[in-house]
């Protein structure tokens, strides 16, 4: 695995949160929905509750879900990306989603650019359970807090970042054994480099 040197826009701590906090797309487009109809943080995160907009079995969960979703969506430093989630159609604000999850959650972030990024660097489409493994080993060597966590932790946070490709279409099923190439959209690609996160762009195979 690479090892890639931390930057001012690199998320700086890696937070088993991604086991309850995951893709969340539905939930961020109706977040994205309501900011951009011009409701505040607290007004958007009240009328989640009270509507149960997520479906979720308790008030507590829709709570924690939201405000993980705005802190994602503020995240991204850019109106006009929480807009393309509200808005686009549903593989372009998955891109934009996948970039805010990225940039809010640090093992997010090392394993789309040093696991992903570098097959699509090395132009090596292969992938399967192995590279999750092999990453998970290496990184708990390297990061005493993941090495604290427990089996089941890991576990989840793997089925997490396999469901996560999926989603966005790098794998076709969880089991699938290659990486599908993707391509970036151009206006999320403009607001990568204008954040100074080129780091990122080799995750979405955009190379040049």
């Amino acid at each position: 695995m690479k090892t890639v040197k931390g930057t001012p826009q690199e998320p700086i701590q890696y937070k088993a949160s991604i086991t309850r906090e995951q893709f969340m797309f539905y939930e961020m487009r109706t977040t994205a929905k309501l900011l951009m109809e011009g409701l505040t943080d607290a007004e958007a995160v009240k009328r989640i509750i009270s509507e149960n907009l997520f479906q979720y079995p308790t008030e507590k969960q829709i709570r924690s879900q939201a405000l993980a979703c705005i802190k994602r969506l503020h995240g991204m430093n850019d109106e006009s990306l929480v807009a393309m989630i509200a808005t686009q159609p549903s593989d372009t604000a998955k891109q934009v989603c996948l970039y805010a999850m990225m940039k809010y959650n640090r093992l997010v972030w090392d394993f789309m650019v040093t696991v992903i990024g570098e097959k699509y660097r090395n132009r090596d489409m292969s992938f399967g359970r192995r590279d999750l493994n092999v990453y998970f080993i290496r990184l708990q060597e390297q990061i005493d807090s993941v090495a604290a966590w427990s089996d089941t932790t890991v576990a989840k946070a793997k089925q997490v970042l396999l469901r996560v490709l999926v989603e966005n279409e790098y794998l076709d099923a969880t089991e699938a054994d290659h990486l599908n190439p993707v391509w970036l959209d151009s206006q999320l690609e403009n607001a990568i480099r204008a954040n100074h996160d080129e780091a990122m762009l080799p995750a979405f195979n955009c190379l040049d």
